[in-house]
């Protein structure tokens, strides 16, 4: 059953609402909570739920008679219990009856507590007040609760947004000190996510793991904050010993990282120290810095190795000039730069039309065939 939206969904009511065929009963109970209470009157069950129905929220409490002739109440009892308002808003059951069954339906359906005729005012009002008192308190606690848990998603949105922005600073800084114009590390960040989102190989990784894990591809050359700018920026080709120190850069990558606690925050973390560390490892067992092989090297760093060798080959660095698509797939295809996993390298041939569309969305870098 649906319930219409109340104007202010956190005001708690001070209104009660009193159901009984009998005006003088009525005016009783009305009497006795009128000091503390606004009261509302309802002769059937059928008015009093068209009441509450229209208003879920607007009743402290229901007094509900049982004997009334159009819908009495454990019917308009069963309707509260069915719409869910039964743990809304308590309900006292008032009533002559002694049968047990009754009694037993009555608790069945949610009530609050049953009330024998003849009431006894002093009785009535201390029952019903400290069960509204109990309700009220309740609703002002899940309030109170709501408003932090919505406070701290705030503040951890806040974490997010800073340590993406760390990152994204971080990857950027080093980015420009390699002599790239910046759209390296975007278009790394594309494609793995684009290859994770489509390889079986990654079916395992929720959303929110592929969207870590493509934020963590950004900074995979974080290391090379640590080597010299005489071999960085080298504009020709490294001697074995130059070499030997760049591929330091993965080490000191994953050393960085694990020296950064704000990105221990982040769930990008623990996916960045993998990738930093063995985006340079290939399917073969030859690439470095540990020699791994086959699935000993986690599938994204496989696919940011992957995404990593063909925009270096499709890009102008200070050391080279970019290779076209067409020759830079041919290159990867034969081997020219390691081994890939055959699986990958097949999906990577598949994407790269829309890889293309990529680049050229980014406009930067990319050389057309």
């Amino acid at each position: 059953m649906e319930l219409p939206p109340e104007a202010d969904a956190r005001t708690v009511s001070n209104t009660l609402l009193i159901v009984d065929d009998e005006e003088i009963n009525r005016a009783i109970l009305s009497n006795l909570f009128a000091d503390r209470h606004t009261t509302e009157e309802a002769e059937n069950g059928k008015v009093a739920l068209d009441k509450v129905l229209t208003h879920p929220r607007g009743y402290c409490a229901i007094l509900l008679d049982v004997v009334m002739d159009e819908m009495d109440g454990l019917e308009m009892l069963s309707y509260l219990h069915k719409a869910g308002l039964i743990e809304q808003i308590p309900v006292f059951l008032i009533t002559a009856e002694t049968s047990g069954s009754v009694m037993e339906q009555a608790y069945e359906l949610g009530v609050m507590d049953v009330i024998r005729k003849p009431i006894v005012p002093y009785i009535v009002r201390r029952r019903v007040e400290s069960v509204i008192e109990l309700f009220q308190a309740r609703k002002r606690l899940s309030y109170v609760v709501e408003d932090q848990r919505s406070e701290l998603l705030r503040r951890a949105e806040q974490i997010i947004d800073l340590n993406r922005g760390m990152i994204e600073a971080l990857s950027a800084a080093i980015e420009f000190r390699d002599g790239e114009s910046g759209g390296h590390v975007r278009r790394i960040h594309d494609i793995t996510k684009l290859m994770l989102v489509r390889t079986e190989l990654g079916s395992g990784l929720s959303a929110q793991d592929i969207d870590d894990i493509a934020l963590a591809s950004i900074m995979h050359d974080v290391g090379k904050i640590a080597i010299p700018d005489a071999i960085l920026s080298k504009p020709g080709r490294l001697t074995p010993e130059e070499f030997e120190v760049m591929k330091t850069h993965t080490l000191q990558g994953e050393l960085l990282l694990s020296r950064i606690p704000q990105l221990k925050e982040s769930g990008a973390y623990r996916y960045a120290c993998d990738i930093a560390r063995h985006h340079h490892e290939r399917w073969d067992g030859r690439g470095y810095p540990d020699g791994l092989a086959g699935d000993d090297i986690s599938i994204w760093a496989q696919i940011v190795s992957l995404a990593d060798v063909y925009d270096a080959l499709t890009s102008k660095r200070v050391y080279k000039s970019a290779f076209s698509r067409e020759e830079s797939l041919r290159m990867i295809k034969e081997g020219e730069c390691g081994v890939f996993n055959p699986r990958l390298l097949e999906l990577f041939l598949e994407l790269e039309p829309e890889i293309n569309e990529l680049y050229e969305s980014l406009h930067e870098g990319h050389t057309e065939a």
